[in-house]
């Protein structure tokens, strides 16, 4: 990483989200950096009207921008891996933001390398655990470039940023949502304002996908979601991509009221921070996953895989997707997957989802062993002998004590 002086032009590839933090970025990195910005906005499900906001950078002084659509690819190499790994960081936050970070980073450190950029950029703060996810993606894809993170350096309050781009007539609107909000394909985090006390519960005005109780429907609604090989592949029969998929799933939850997480979260940096998301589609598919998992996968597989399915979680919401050990895990659960075919029946009522039935094409789960009317194969005189070996060491541990 080398240093530039003030007579150097340096060349610096934004990841550019159209808000007010990015949009102050790119003035301020030209001035204090001498630098020509290009800016480079990722599309992975947000719902965002990329044109103005490429004119917004424009308008901001970027002298290029780049729109990459990336659904398709953060449904099928992100969201997908995070179905099977059945991703839940603390049991709760299915890592929808977090899942995203990499693919953004990716994709502007590729722009960066494209252009003969000198340096990247990215909006993150220093208390968070966004930085992680940029810096190690960037460090991964452009090891070589210098990685500038404006808000580490500057100090600037809100306000202070709102006075700075009113200076320099950058495109901004006061006038905003005093929450702080991220959204993609895979669910929607809300922070700051009165959530930042742990006691306040969230405003309905918060959310924007799920509805409150009092306005869900009065009969339930039922679901069929079909798996192949792990992946969801089918709603209700019909077969669709996982884009659609989602989509889908995030509109009929979030219409019954599901899909909401709201808890005190532990952060890579050591703070704790209570975090609110709505995550419809993907609380839905997890479940749903993880419960026909249990079709096939044996007692011991599973109970290792559970381990597996933690770390690569933990893994993920610090930032570590290029790691070797995410890598490998992959393959340990790719092979998990092998034959994972069936459907799972689900029934959605009043902020609530139950699992209802389930059906595989070749699970371990056989009727024949497990029912208990006449048809049944299994000879229940084994159990004597397998019982009293069982508990053998706990008969000689009791004896021992006895004397």
């Amino acid at each position: 990483m080398g240093f530039f002086s003030r007579e150097d032009v340096m060349k610096v590839a934004l990841a550019y989200s159209g808000g007010l933090d990015t949009t102050v970025m790119i003035k301020w990195i030209s001035q204090r950096y001498n630098a020509e910005v290009i800016t480079v906005t990722v599309d992975v499900g947000q719902d965002e009207d990329f044109e103005e906001i490429e004119q917004k950078a424009y308008k901001s002084g970027a002298v290029k921008h780049y729109s990459v659509d990336a659904k398709q690819k953060f449904a099928e190499e992100y969201v997908a891996k995070a179905i099977k790994a059945n991703a839940l960081y603390e049991k709760s936050y299915p890592l929808s933001s977090a899942l995203s970070r990499p693919l953004i980073a990716e994709e502007t450190a590729k722009v960066a390398l494209k252009e003969g950029c000198d340096a990247v950029a990215h909006g993150c703060t220093g208390k968070g655990n966004d930085q992680l996810r940029f810096d190690a993606t960037f460090a991964s894809v452009a090891p070589d470039l210098k990685i500038i993170a404006p808000v580490r350096e500057w100090n600037m309050s809100r306000d202070e940023e709102i006075e700075y781009a009113l200076e320099h007539r950058l495109p901004i609107n006061p006038v905003k949502s005093r929450f702080s909000v991220d959204e993609n394909l895979w669910g929607r985090s809300i922070e700051a304002a009165e959530l930042e006390d742990p006691w306040t519960e969230p405003p309905a005005e918060a959310f924007k996908l799920v509805k409150p109780i009092e306005q869900t429907p009065d009969k339930p609604e039922e679901l069929v979601i079909g798996f192949a090989d792990g992946i969801p592949t089918t709603l209700n029969g019909e077969r669709m991509g996982l884009v659609e998929l989602i989509r889908k799933l995030n509109v009929v939850g979030g219409l019954h009221g599901y899909g909401l997480v709201d808890h005190v979260e532990d952060r890579v940096v050591g703070l704790k921070s209570r975090e609110v998301y709505e995550l419809p589609a993907a609380l839905i598919l997890i479940n749903a996953h993880s419960d026909l998992e249990k079709m096939y996968l044996g007692r011991r597989f599973q109970s290792f895989k559970q381990i597996v399915d933690t770390t690569w979680a933990e893994l993920v919401y610090g930032g570590l997707w290029a790691d070797p050990l995410r890598k490998a895990l992959d393959e340990f659960i790719d092979y998990s997957q092998k034959g994972i075919n069936g459907e799972v029946r689900l029934r959605l009522f009043k902020g609530s989802m139950r699992l209802v039935g389930r059906r595989a094409e070749k699970p371990l789960y056989h009727h024949k062993y497990i029912t208990y009317a006449r048809e049944s194969v299994f000879d229940q005189k084994a159990g004597e002998g397998f019982s009293k070996l069982w508990s053998l060491e706990t008969r000689l541990s009791s004896l021992r004590e006895k004397g």
